[in-house]
Parts: structure tokens; sequence; C-alpha cells
């Protein structure tokens, strides 16, 4: 589904090449599709913005955003699991699950950084690719949601994914996700206090060592949903995307 990878394009970090690739973007959105004409509409402002404007300014805005803000962090696991040891299994289980399609990433790169996720699913079928985006699809929501209240043209993205979803989330799914703490980005000592945690590694060597042969061994059915929350039967089980407290 190329309108994913347009819109994975659209939430990476602003560059010139990204403006450069603007219009054709725009051209995937509108010959696929996928989104209908008032979500297509919705994004329009970013395109226009990411196309015309200063890219060291995008890019401030942007670091603001997306990696000083933590309510708004682009890693779908930080949304449900918080610092819960339940995701780092999520991790190793999402890799897995990469690797299962035959789609390689890069060492550094966390698996649930959401325009890997978004590339991913891009390459799945359709029909796939829309119950892959169903599984987080409350903590898009959400997170649409915190952007459209900082009235960031951001928030169409993630109001265009959850529209393509197979399922659209329930009440009591959006309520797993990890409260808006009101974070301020310009705070930075606050900042560097909250992102304070342990390492997240995925295999059993140091930090700069990917650990592929040993990930295989270590995924294991750790894909329980939240107390609460039903599976629908038939539902493939693939990642946990619903929050876990540290405690249970």
């Amino acid at each position: 589904m190329k309108t994913l990878k347009a819109l994975s394009a659209l939430l990476t970090y602003p560059s010139r090449d990204l403006a450069l690739a603007v219009p054709e973007i725009h051209d995937v959105l509108r010959e696929e599709g996928v989104l209908a004409l008032p979500q297509r509409e919705a994004l329009e402002p970013l395109l226009s913005i990411l196309a015309i404007e200063d890219v060291y300014g995008l890019q401030e805005r942007y670091g603001l955003l997306f990696d000083r803000t933590r309510s708004l962090s682009l890693h779908l696991f930080e949304h449900v699991h918080g610092e819960s040891r339940d995701r780092g299994q999520a991790m190793v289980d999402l890799k897995a699950l990469y690797e299962a399609g035959g789609f390689d990433i890069d060492c550094t790169e966390l698996p649930d950084y959401v325009p890997l996720f978004l590339e991913y699913c891009s390459l799945r079928p359709q029909d796939e690719a829309r119950q892959l985006l169903a599984e987080p699809a409350h903590v898009l929501a959400a997170i649409g949601e915190r952007l459209r209240k900082k009235d960031s043209a951001y928030a169409a993205v993630f109001e265009a994914l959850v529209a393509i979803a197979a399922e659209k989330p329930t009440a009591q799914a959006l309520d797993a996700v990890v409260p808006d703490t009101g974070d301020d980005p310009t705070d930075l000592r606050a900042l560097d206090a909250a992102w304070e945690e342990e390492e997240v590694r995925f295999g059993l060597g140091s930090a700069a060592e990917c650990g592929v042969d040993s990930l295989a061994a270590k995924v294991r059915q750790a894909r329980r949903p939240a107390p609460g929350i039903e599976v629908p039967a038939g539902h493939p089980a693939r990642t946990v995307f619903t929050h876990v407290s540290s405690g249970a």
C-alpha cells in the first residue's frame, strides 16, 4: 500500500529530500485512493509546510514535538508499556514479526518507531496492513488527538492512519494508553530526568550488537492483552500494543 509508505515519509525528520518528494507523495495519496477526499485535504497543510518552509525551522519544531515531548513519542510501546519490562519483550516480538516477513531493519532502529512500522505495513497485502494498523490504532488516535490540541498539522497523518485501520479503537482501548503528563519540551532538566531509564537490548550481547540469531530463540508467547481487553476470536496475535502496568 503506497499510501502507508507516503504517510511514513511524512513522519520522518524534515529534510530537503523530503521537501522535494512532496509532489510525489501528493500524487500517491491521490492516485491510490485509499484515503477519502476529506482526509487527503486534511493533509494539505502539512504537505505545503514541508514543501515551502525553512528546513531548519521545520526540524526544530519536529524535535520539540516528537523528540522532546514524551506524550507525542513516535515509539509505539512508549504509550502502552512505558518503562515496564513488557516493553523489551514487545520489541523482540515486533522485530521477530518483521524478520518473519522478510523485512530487515538496521540495528540502530527501534522496531516500534512509527515510520518504520508503517513501512513494514506498506509491504504487506492491503487487508493484512489494515489489520496490523488496527492493533495500535488506539495509540495512533491518542497521539493524533494530542497533536490536534496543539494545532499541529501532523495530526492529520494520525487521523488518516486510524481511518485506514481495519477496526477503530474502542473507548476501553483508548483508556489503556499511557496518559498525557503535559510534559514541557522546553524544560530540559525535566526531560533528562524523565528519559533516564535502562537501555533496551534485543540480544544477549552489547548494545552495539543486534543479536539476530538469539532473537528467534528468545521470542515467546508474551502477546497478552491488557486486563479487561478481550481479543476477538480469530484475531491474529502479533504484538503487544496494550498497556500492562509494571506491577502486573
